[in-house]
């Protein structure tokens, strides 16, 4: 019987630099903090995995770099009884990292990122063979060079991971990177037709579909989300399409399911930071799907995680254990539907 959940994709060191003031080039400013963590989909996905005390085997598959980053990620997994067999080391490139730029005052942030080993993660470094997982989630498609390659055929090489995944039996999941291009159209579609449950935001969605999400000023259109999971839905992804923005998610299967979740109204004054809010949501919800709760109760678990992983500015170390995160909404409330 298969059990537990294989993660892949991007594994980086993230490190944040808490500055005074962002500079104009040539200017200099402080830096008054800084601190390392987890970062990427891969890696963080199995952190919140770890933290929400996943009931279940965890196993990583991606590349690092032959390096002391590279070797911090794999004895940071394995001292968390993460199996790390299919994290390969290369020593072509280094391990990937984000210098994150973080300004007190506002809290905004600025990236400064190294693509390194996770360009060169492909095809040969997923072994399915030796996986007796129930779930492969892939993140982040956009960030993903090798894999985000479109062939002769007109399919990305992750697509045809994806589909040797479902081949050996595993239930599949898909992350996107929100990036400002035109790509979307032309790298996401050959990969739905392997994808049974799909994790994108607003922008992701209507940038792949072409349906208009986001009104003026920013305003989430909810009807456009609900059209633009349909539209995914028929693009190929085979069970849920999960569709997330600040305000909440919408969910629609295959079946013709749906369902509306408020996210949880988190005071402004516990907020640290939201860099790990996405993957941590995807992290509560693939729990649920693992033990295969409805999914009303998957989106509970997803954005109460979501909300925890706002009390810290890293990625994952404001997440609490699941049994915490579904008593947010009863401590704060959820938002207004809108």
């Amino acid at each position: 019987m298969k059990n537990g959940i294989l993660v892949g994709g991007n594994w980086i060191v993230d490190y944040v630099k808490l500055i005074d003031v962002f500079p104009e080039e040539e200017k200099l400013v402080n830096i008054l903090s800084e601190s390392s963590c987890n970062g990427g989909s891969a890696y963080n996905v199995i952190m919140d995995l770890w933290k929400l005390q996943a009931n279940f085997p965890l196993s990583g598959v991606g590349l690092v770099g032959d390096d002391d980053r590279g070797n911090q990620i794999i004895s940071h997994c394995q001292s968390l009884g993460i199996n790390t067999t299919q994290i390969g080391q290369t020593n072509q490139t280094h391990t990937s990292y984000t210098d994150v730029m973080s300004v007190r005052v506002t809290g905004k942030r600025t990236f400064f990122h190294q693509r390194g080993a996770n360009a060169l993660l492909d095809i040969e470094h997923f072994d399915f063979a030796i996986s007796n997982d129930k779930i492969f989630h892939l993140g982040y498609l956009l960030l993903l060079d090798q894999l985000d390659i479109i062939e002769a055929d007109g399919t990305t090489r992750a697509s045809k991971v994806l589909r040797k995944a479902k081949q050996y039996g595993l239930l599949t999941s898909v992350d996107i990177v929100s990036e400002r291009s035109d790509r979307f159209k032309d790298v996401i579609p050959s990969s739905l037709p392997y994808v049974d449950y799909l994790f994108v935001n607003e922008y992701e969605a209507g940038m792949i579909t072409g349906v208009k999400t986001i009104g003026p000023g920013g305003k989430i259109i909810i009807k456009g989300c609900y059209d633009a999971a349909l539209a995914l839905l028929g693009m190929g992804v085979n069970e849920w399409v999960i569709l997330h923005f600040p305000e909440g998610v919408v969910a629609i299967s295959k079946a013709g399911d749906s369902h509306f979740q408020p996210s949880i109204q988190v005071p402004a004054a516990k907020v640290a930071g939201a860099s790990g809010a996405g993957d941590a949501f995807a992290a509560g919800v693939l729990i649920g799907v693992h033990n295969n709760q409805d999914m009303k109760e998957c989106l509970e678990l997803g954005v109460g995680a979501a909300a925890s992983s706002l009390f810290e500015s890293t990625s994952s170390d404001g997440v609490l254990p699941s049994a915490e995160c579904l008593k947010l909404a009863g401590l704060y409330g959820y938002r207004d539907a809108i």
